[in-house]
């Protein structure tokens, strides 16, 4: 019953209000006239979850709000959830800093009474709103793509109209105190979400390794985190309260008391509904049924609230507690035929779990992990231990800091398994099948076909299938990029540049870094390079040095080479702060470098900037001052000629044209926008043109015009919105390319 209300409000969050009838209807039909009442019970159930999302779907659609999309406006609104703060992100030349969002209700606009919920975006003014407290805004109504909330709300002017309860004061300090105690590395930022669900202090790059590891449900509070506090507090309390419906009183009380810690997020929902049925039918003396239980946490959560049911993080929770209930016994019990009993039971509920998730996975990150298995089964008898110990730690940290902190320091240990393996799993390759529906479709179909197989085949076929998996996991490290040797990398950092040449031994020239620390570090992690002899920034432009981090991450750096020009100063100070400790050189034309490799000297000339303060005209594009004093390097290796500029734009391109030559490889400038000499170009004649550029960004790059030119060169261009990281290997003048794909 619950599945199908589920599966009615969710058909119905993709069409208009009650469209969802028309399948219902002929269903309910259908079973009253052939006298099948259970068909028919079934699509009333069906209907009632079309019925639930289609009322708020014309709540929010008829609401004053709507119809002020576009406009400004004067709301009161109550904060729903936590505001999250989100990282700054490279937009253009530029770093956007970081914003405020939270979910909330807006209860009047202008005047007029409603209630529906909003996305509000906001500045760090609302850092300290919690969750209940009303404020007032003035903001610019948008409309937004987040099919729960009626409008995003762009807020400024903000004045709060109510202080916390004492309630939610209690609880936000709990959460901020145990977030202040666990500060440190990963290990640190992994225990307040593996405990409370707080994932604040994790890092992008932490984030995603927990994400390709398969390890991210970790810090999704959900049916697990309840199960180990329930059997905690059962076995706690039965020392001093004998009679069993007492203590699971306390524990129920306790329960709610964490699902507000927590925040009542769609697992934490769905899980304390499913966590109650249990503890009802414990406290009665009846056996507890887990899969009527599900049943009814899913139809409970949707009563509740139904948008809900397009949550993937609820599809995962549902999904995964299915397969804990109905896969994880019945492969325990196959295992059990050639495995140690231990071994099966530790093998089986990652394996069950991971079964039904997969296609929600899969269409979510458009890619299967299949050491994810083996991830999960590790870190899975660390959970139990952090997430009581951590309980303790949080409940302890506003009034007693000193025992809180030792809690966390025990619990430390285990976290930092779980990052190893987090880390130590996401270098494995993936097998790469496609986001949304079609990854969602091609999963399903895998999955079908494999219970197929197994039914007509059984052990035979589950030994080809594993054979199969094998060997592709082979075939996929096999073929990693770069897989073998490489001269010349262009890294997919999306909208921006970093080029690394090869010098031998695990080290490099690095030529920018792009916007994106986590994208950068991937890319050197793919090359092997632990040692930078040479950094050069061409100039501050976000989309050039914001990835600095990602390249210092566990790296040795030598040399840096600057431009001359600092602005934006808020970039260069950045950057020149988190370089302060190594040896920094602006450089001009005439400047000179040799620098040893493994294939013999890579003799580097500087072109550009020179030292003169002439004017350099501009072109209408982003920041072109700063464009035109980017470094520009003409690069002589025994195996190949390059050069690369930055962001240079015709008027600095036609002034170096008597000190450029004929190359084998040319980094295009500015991404390739439509601001080329067609004279520089055809000056360089390179037979290999890079282009990295992010893939469907705004500014038209690479240009129709600047592509046309290098074609009628006889260039093959190489671009990383569509390729991919890009190796370039050059044997004895003999050039080979090697793409991951964009």
């Amino acid at each position: 019953m619950g599945g199908f209300l589920w599966f009615g409000a969710l058909s119905q969050s993709f069409l208009a209000p009650w469209q969802g009838a028309l399948i219902s209807l002929p269903i309910f039909l259908w079973g009253s006239f052939k006298k099948k009442y259970l068909l028919s019970l079934l699509a009333t159930t069906l209907f009632i979850g079309v019925t639930l999302l289609s009322l708020r779907q014309m709540a929010m659609q008829n609401s004053e709000l709507h119809r002020a999309i576009g406009n400004s406006a004067h709301l009161t609104l109550q904060v729903t959830t936590d505001p999250v703060e989100s990282a700054p992100k490279v937009s253009g030349s530029y770093r956007r800093t970081g914003s405020y969002s939270f979910l909330a209700t807006a209860i009047e606009i202008d005047g007029l009474h409603l209630r529906v919920p909003v996305r509000v975006i906001a500045d760090r003014s609302v850092a300290a709103l919690l969750p209940g407290q009303k404020i007032e805004v003035s903001a610019q109504v948008r409309s937004i793509k987040e099919v729960r909330v009626a409008a995003l709300i762009l807020a400024r002017d903000i004045r709060v109209l109510s202080k916390p309860s004492a309630w939610s004061r209690t609880l936000g300090e709990i959460r901020l105190r145990f977030r202040k105690l666990s500060r440190g590395e990963d290990s640190g930022a992994l225990i307040p979400g593996m405990v409370l669900g707080d994932t604040s202090l994790q890092s992008a790059d932490f984030k995603v390794a927990m994400r390709r590891s398969g390890l991210a449900h970790l810090t999704a509070v959900s049916g697990a985190n309840f199960a180990i506090v329930s059997a905690f507090l059962l076995w706690l309390s039965q020392w001093v309260i004998r009679k069993l419906w007492l203590r699971m009183t306390l524990t129920g009380v306790v329960l709610i008391a964490f699902i507000s810690l927590v925040r009542p997020s769609p697992s934490v929902l769905r899980a304390a509904a499913m966590a109650a049925v249990i503890l009802l039918a414990r406290g009665s003396g009846r056996q507890s049924d887990s899969i009527p239980a599900l049943g009814f946490a899913i139809a409970a959560v949707i009563l509740i609230d139904p948008w809900q049911s397009r949550d993937p993080g609820f599809a995962l929770s549902v999904l995964a507690t299915a397969g804990l209930l109905l896969l994880a016994p019945k492969i325990t019990e196959y295992f059990q035929k050639f495995l140690p009993d231990r071994l099966a039971s530790a093998l089986a509920p990652p394996i069950a779990a991971i079964s039904l998730c997969t296609p929600i996975l899969v269409a979510i990150s458009g890619y299967i992990a299949p050491i994810a298995v083996v991830a999960n089964v590790i870190a899975a008898p660390l959970v139990a231990p952090i997430t009581v110990i951590g309980f303790i730690a949080a409940l302890l940290a506003p009034w007693c800091g000193a025992v809180s902190s030792f809690l966390i320091f025990l619990i430390k240990f285990p976290a930092t398994v779980i990052v190893w393996v987090a880390h130590w799993s996401a270098g494995f390759p993936v097998l790469t099948i496609g986001t949304g529906l079609r990854g969602f479709i091609l999963a399903i179909v895998g999955g079908t076909l494999f219970v197929l197989l197994y039914k007509r085949w059984g052990r035979k076929a589950l030994i080809a299938i594993v054979v199969t998996l094998l060997l592709l996991a082979s075939m996929l490290w096999f073929t990693r990029w770069p897989n073998g040797e490489w001269s010349i990398a262009n890294c997919n950092v999306g909208q921006g540049d970093s080029l690394v040449i090869n010098l031998g031994a695990h080290r490099a020239i690095a030529l920018d870094v792009g916007p994106d620390p986590v994208l950068e570090d991937k890319c050197l992690r793919a090359l092997g390079i632990t040692e930078i002899s040479l950094l050069v920034i061409s100039h501050f432009h976000a989309d050039h040095v914001g990835g600095l981090t990602g390249l210092l991450k566990g790296r040795k750096v030598g040399k840096v080479w600057i431009s001359s020009n600092f602005a934006p100063e808020s970039e260069s100070k950045l950057a020149l702060g988190l370089l302060r400790t190594l040896s920094i050189e602006q450089v001009h034309q005439g400047d000179k470098a040799e620098i040893s490799s493994e294939v013999g000297a890579i003799k580097i000339r500087v072109l550009w900037p020179n030292y003169s303060e002439q004017s350099i005209s501009t072109m209408p594009s982003d920041g072109s001052a700063i464009n035109n004093s980017s470094v520009a390097l003409m690069i002589d290796a025994p195996e190949f000629s390059l050069f690369v500029g930055g962001d240079i734009e015709p008027p600095v391109q036609e002034e170096l044209l008597p000190l450029i030559n004929k190359v084998d490889i040319y980094k295009v400038s500015h991404h390739g926008s439509r601001y080329q000499s067609l004279p520089f170009i055809a000056a360089l004649s390179p037979r290999i043109s890079l282009i990295s550029v992010g893939q469907g960004n705004p500014y038209g790059h690479p240009a129709v015009e600047t592509l046309a030119a290098l074609t009628r060169l006889g260039s093959s261009v190489y671009r990383s919105d569509k390729d991919g990281n890009i190796a370039i290997s050059i044997k004895q003048h003999k050039i080979s390319i090697k793409r991951s794909g964009g």
